[in-house]
């Protein structure tokens, strides 16, 4: 089995993102000020409830966020649910309750209700994907495609909705692309770095640096465009070969050359996949699809809050 980067759970980095995030929501809104038309209409003293209902059926995500969203904004507010981050919901479900001083739910309101949206929206697409590739071997990842400083709970939609999060940043993995290859060359004098070559560098440079900096079971990654490439990198040992905008045809000549090969590395196909093509690709043969659109093309799940 191939090296697996660190999987998103709810942990105490999710929450300060979360928390970083919601602060800022806050700032927007707000702007150091008030809700004008909230504080002019409701009286300071009035109480309200209300019920936090998806229009969609779908895969809830959001629901940890939107607690702790309404902690930030006021303490006294309550939140009642049973439901879970991952569970499948039915179009016209309530998700959850919410209760207290009438200003501050109104205030909340649209915070709130992008928090759930937008994760549960990134959750369901993700299960869509995730159940295109079920006949196959295939498993879908997400990618860096992210919204700037939302990364970490979008990567959690995504496990929330069954896919698999690719390296959270640059900091936790070695991926080897064109780029590196061309700039690479330049840094040693020579025409032209192959992937192997990077690969085997990449190695070199693991080990001298060790544990507490980078460790050397870093999960080293190399992209090729060509078969040849690919039957050349191989012999080098990454972990996995990141085989980019191949054509079907070419997929499954590169699963033949692995498993002939090196049946021990992955191949993670990329380029093209939509939920039209998914499934295709994953047909190949190939261990792991990654898809930039669950996040950057997940639209919001439609939640409201029905008021009682």
């Amino acid at each position: 089995m191939a090296k697996e980067f660190r999987q998103i759970e709810w942990d105490a980095a999710v929450e300060e993102d979360c928390r970083q995030i919601v602060r800022l929501a806050v700032r927007e809104d707000l702007d150091r000020m008030f809700d004008w038309t909230t504080v002019c209409l409701v009286p300071s003293d009035s109480t309200a409830e209300a019920a936090v209902v998806t229009r969609q059926q779908g895969v809830v995500c959001g629901l940890r966020a939107a607690q702790l969203a309404l902690s930030e904004m006021d303490g006294r507010v309550t939140w009642s649910t049973s439901l879970v981050d991952g569970a499948r919901i039915a179009a016209g479900q309530t998700l959850a309750t919410i209760a207290g001083p009438a200003r501050s739910l109104l205030t909340a309101e649209r915070i709130l209700l992008n928090l759930i949206g937008r994760l549960s929206g990134i959750a369901t697409l993700t299960q869509k994907y995730v159940e295109a590739v079920a006949p196959t071997r295939a498993r879908i990842y997400d990618t860096r495609k992210t919204t700037p400083g939302w990364r970490r709970l979008e990567k959690y939609a995504v496990h929330c909705g069954g896919g698999r999060n690719h390296r959270t940043g640059l900091f936790d993995a070695i991926l080897i692309k064109d780029n590196h290859l061309a700039l690479g060359a330049a840094g040693v004098g020579t025409a032209h770095l192959t992937p192997a070559d990077a690969v085997r560098r990449a190695r070199e440079f693991a080990h001298s640096m060790g544990s507490g900096q980078t460790p050397s079971d870093v999960i080293v990654e190399v992209e090729v465009d060509t078969l040849v490439q690919l039957e050349q990198v191989l012999g080098a040992g990454p972990d996995l070969v990141l085989v980019d905008n191949m054509s079907l045809d070419d997929l499954r000549r590169a699963v033949t050359i692995r498993n002939a090969l090196a049946p021990e590395i992955e191949l993670e196909a990329s380029g093209g996949v939509n939920l039209q093509t998914v499934g295709a690709i994953a047909a190949t043969g190939v261990d792991r699809i990654s898809v930039g659109a669950l996040t950057h093309s997940a639209a919001g799940l439609d939640v409201g809050l029905d008021w009682k």
